[in-house]
């Protein structure tokens, strides 16, 4: 599961849905790997505005990448920025570990790359 897909993802439980503190889910025991990918500044771009920053920031610095402002940047990125954003959000791919929803304490497994956010209808 590559970040971008991360900095989408909220807990599917439904009490979670309204709690500001349910977002971004927390990872842990995460092995990642990183892919290969030629960098597409357009894609880049065009996908910022979409970025939950403060999810993002948050997430990455759970799993050790430092290189990242605190806030969003304004205006012109840097060719620096654009590689950054390019490996965090495309190139790193979480193989497997555990989300977990910061409101409600879920744990949700990621196997071969896939998160399971499935729950049962008791937790609905």
């Amino acid at each position: 599961m590559k970040l971008l897909t991360a900095n989408f993802l909220t807990c599917p439980i439904k009490k979670c849905s309204s709690e500001p503190a349910a977002f971004p889910l927390r990872f842990s025991d995460a092995e990642i790997e990183q892919l290969d990918n030629k960098v597409n500044p357009k894609f880049i771009l065009g996908v910022l505005p979409r970025i939950e920053w403060t999810a993002l920031v948050t997430t990455t610095r759970e799993l050790g990448f430092t290189n990242l402002p605190e806030s969003k940047p304004e205006g012109e990125l840097s060719d620096e920025l654009i590689r950054d954003l390019h490996e965090i959000l495309v190139q790193t791919h979480v193989k497997s570990g555990k989300m977990t929803c910061r409101n409600c304490e879920r744990v949700y497994e990621i196997k071969e790359g896939v998160a399971n956010l499935l729950i049962t209808e008791e937790e609905e």
